[in-house]
């Protein structure tokens, strides 16, 4: 136990420092880009208007045609930082999962699963870029697609059709479950609203999710601890308690409505009791990705995913609970 805690003090704050690393990188990068963008905007407006002038002082008739005018809102290109971070683990969490799918005698193909993951939150980083946005439903297909029709190729290469199935199965599973939760958390970090009222992705908005999740599981363990009596699933969380899921909630709802303020201002200002149910649900929402990690560790009866990080386990075990909540966070910031 205190070799545990020892791990998790040591590596807790390297991982924290480098997610803040990559996470201020990617705020840097969209916000010089935007910059950059208005700079290059605005010279080609005074161009036009020296054009115009030109014409206007030598008496001439002005040509009706004019370059586009610039958009009212510059984004910059943005969510590069949590690229690079899916990019980086999206792989290590393949490999994870499909030794737990393993255990059930379901085999994925490792490399084209993390291909595929990687390709659907890359697939997420496009969709802010107005050149790509007709394409992106069909090349979403295209993707989901081509890794059911990869696996089964690979299979046929090696001439073999026993297994085929659970191979292709499990193949898409695995890019679904890590490429297609990460999908949502790009793509909120990526949105863009023309409306005023509108949320814009923004790494406030990724923090919160981690904090809020996070701060569930701290909420949870010194709830339950106080006051847990009724077990929540005894069977396959006997830690767990509905009083612990309360105070977690309530943890995480407190850390939604500390954080609302900072979300999109002047534009879309969070109202915190928005911040106060956002942070409740999204905390739900976490911990029952704990409960479904758990589900597949008892199946495939294994402690943790892995031991990639000391004291935490594998990667899975550190990321299963903000990927779940990414497609509800998504829903709930379009629904605000």
């Amino acid at each position: 136990m205190e070799a545990s805690l020892r791990n998790r003090l040591t590596f807790g704050p390297i991982m924290l420092a480098a997610l803040l690393a990559l996470l201020f990188l990617d705020h840097y990068i969209q916000v010089t880009t935007r910059d950059r963008q208005m700079v290059r905007e605005t010279d080609d407006r005074v161009r036009w208007a020296q054009w115009r002038a030109g014409f206007e002082r030598n008496g001439q008739s002005v040509p009706t045609t004019k370059p586009t005018e610039p958009p009212e809102i510059y984004y910059g290109f943005a969510g590069v930082g949590l690229l690079l971070l899916l990019l980086i683990i999206l792989p290590l969490a393949t490999e994870e999962v499909a030794r737990l799918f393993t255990a059930e005698n379901v085999r994925p193909f490792r490399f084209i699963s993390a291909a595929g993951s990687g390709s659907l939150v890359l697939h997420a980083f496009m969709t802010q870029f107005p050149t790509f946005q007709p394409v992106a439903a069909s090349s979403l297909a295209f993707i989901i697609v081509f890794v059911m029709l990869f696996a089964a190729l690979r299979r046929a290469w090696s001439r073999q059709t026993q297994g085929a199935i659970v191979h292709m199965a499990g193949t898409v599973l695995s890019t679904l479950y890590l490429g297609g939760l990460g999908w949502f958390l790009m793509a909120l970090r990526v949105k863009h609203s023309f409306k005023s009222s509108g949320v814009q992705g923004s790494t406030v908005i990724l923090v919160m999710i981690l904090l809020t999740v996070k701060f569930t599981d701290i909420g949870a363990f010194f709830g339950g601890k106080a006051l847990g009596r009724r077990k929540l699933i005894p069977w396959l969380s006997p830690g767990k308690t509905w009083e612990g899921l309360i105070c977690g909630m309530l943890t995480a709802g407190a850390v939604g409505a500390l954080i609302a303020r900072w979300i999109n201002p002047p534009v879309y200002p969070l109202p915190w009791w928005k911040g106060f149910i956002f942070g409740m649900i999204i905390g739900g929402i976490g911990q029952l990705g704990d409960l479904l990690e758990s589900l597949m560790k008892r199946d495939a009866e294994v402690k943790d995913s892995g031991k990639l990080v000391p004291g935490f386990g594998g990667i899975l075990d550190i990321i299963d609970s903000p990927l779940l909540a990414a497609p509800f966070a998504y829903l709930m910031f379009s629904l605000f």
